[in-house]
């Protein structure tokens, strides 16, 4: 691959990072990842955010853009991005019109930053928000801000300059992402998280400028499998809009918890877990506990009153426990779980052992049971009103008492708890149930 880095005279900031790359690339080292591929440097006289159609002139097949970033409100901050205009053309390129993104490269320079960032900067995303904007190759911005400081501050520029050439991109989930604020906090935080590698990215104020066009070219130019919304960023009404658009357009939307739970599953395992989980039951929520491996997904089918009693019972811990196996579960808004998983085949048996064993101990440890044989017994006793009104106990304080476990007295009748209880058995039949005790 040709990988054009250009900076420009005008810029301190890009300056301060070609001078670094030279320092770095000067003296004797062992070969940086980048430099496995053709590396040609540019300094062009004009400013980089009006170049469109720059790639035309530059024998390339990715662009890196060495810059300055300002703000209105200056940080020391390190920061990547695409170039673009979702809406009007405020500083260079063309009004709603997108180039090509380069979702991994993006994400390996930005973990990189992370990495290598100097004592008091961040780093960071940013939205889509300035050209150039007419170009027919990936290209991306990695940018010193956001002040005089900061732009001719050379351990900054040593620091990105570390990150090129470090950047090694990864197997990822290339996704756009919707709201925010200009750093795009959220979409920072899943990258350095998982294997979330965004390419355009929306400001919340664009929300309400989106259309079908505009939300078919920025997952196109960013290759795009699914989409991530910061809903809490995103209006009510706005995010109604939004989710319409992104449906209507086939465009799957991913949580952070599904991203930060990816781990090692590939997006096509993903993808069949999706289809399954559809046939098992149609419009539910797929939600990823803990990492599944990469493989063939299966159906997992629970007891459901196994099921229902232990999340009945404490369902915080159930809910924990689960966040620990390889698993997806469904829901639907009137049932948070639902009896059938989906794991992979090659582990289907031990995650099964597991989820049965997480429920038969929730209940054992929060009810009274008895175990015979293959059967788990729950034994419940409660307050009983109706016994409690034959036996003339007004209702009232005393029900309290009685229900907290103390006697009362009714003139010379003395009243103890178990006279004004009823009991009730739940048996569960659990083959093998001796492996899970």
């Amino acid at each position: 691959m040709k990988i054009a880095l250009i900076s420009s005279q005008q810029d301190p900031g890009g300056s301060t990072i070609h001078a670094a790359l030279d320092d770095l690339l000067g003296v004797p080292h062992d070969p940086y990842p980048l430099e496995r591929h053709e590396l040609v440097h540019f300094c062009e006289k004009d400013r980089l955010i009006y170049q469109d159609h720059i790639d035309l002139k530059k024998d390339a097949d990715l662009i890196l853009f060495l810059s300055r970033h300002s703000s209105v409100n200056p940080v020391p901050v390190l920061t990547v991005h695409v170039t673009g205009n979702i809406t009007t053309a405020d500083f260079g390129g063309c009004e709603r019109s997108l180039p090509p993104a380069a979702p991994g490269w993006m994400h390996a320079i930005l973990r990189g930053l992370h990495a290598n960032k100097p004592p008091g900067y961040r780093a960071a995303y940013e939205i889509t928000h300035h050209g150039p904007s007419e170009l027919s190759i990936p290209s991306l911005f990695v940018e010193i801000g956001s002040t005089e400081k900061e732009w001719r501050d050379a351990s900054a520029g040593r620091a990105v300059a570390r990150s090129l050439l470090s950047a090694d991109p990864e197997d990822c989930i290339p996704l756009i992402g919707f709201g925010g604020t200009h750093y795009a906090a959220r979409q920072t935080q899943i990258a350095l998280k998982s294997q979330g590698a965004f390419g355009h990215i929306a400001h919340t104020r664009h929300i309400p400028s989106l259309d079908d066009a505009m939300i078919r070219q920025m997952r196109e130019k960013t290759g795009a499998v699914a989409a991530y919304v910061d809903r809490k960023a995103i209006p009510g009404k706005d995010l109604t809009n939004l989710d319409a658009l992104l449906s209507a357009n086939g465009i799957p939307v991913l949580s952070e918890g599904d991203l930060t739970h990816f781990g090692g599953l590939s997006w096509n395992t993903y993808r069949n877990i999706l289809s399954l989980a559809e046939q098992i039951l149609p419009g539910s929520t797929v939600t990823l506990q803990g990492q599944c491996p990469d493989g063939n997904p299966v159906q997992i089918d629970m007891d459901p009153v196994l099921l229902e009693e232990a999340f009945r019972c404490n369902s915080r811990e159930f809910m924990e426990g689960l966040e620990t196996l390889p698993l997806a579960r469904l829901s639907t808004r009137k049932k948070p779980i639902w009896p059938s998983f989906i794991t992979i085949g090659e582990i289907h048996r031990f995650v099964l052992h597991d989820l049965i064993s997480l429920c038969v101990n929730i209940i054992r440890r929060g009810e009274i049971t008895f175990v015979t044989g293959d059967c788990l017994t729950i034994s419940r006793r409660r307050f009983d009103p109706e016994r409690a009104r034959d036996l003339g106990i007004p209702p009232g304080p005393l029900y309290g008492t009685l229900m907290n476990g103390s006697t009362v007295h009714i003139g010379n009748l003395e009243i103890t708890p178990d006279m004004v209880q009823t009991s009730s058995e739940i048996r569960i039949h659990i083959p093998g149930l001796e492996k899970f005790v």
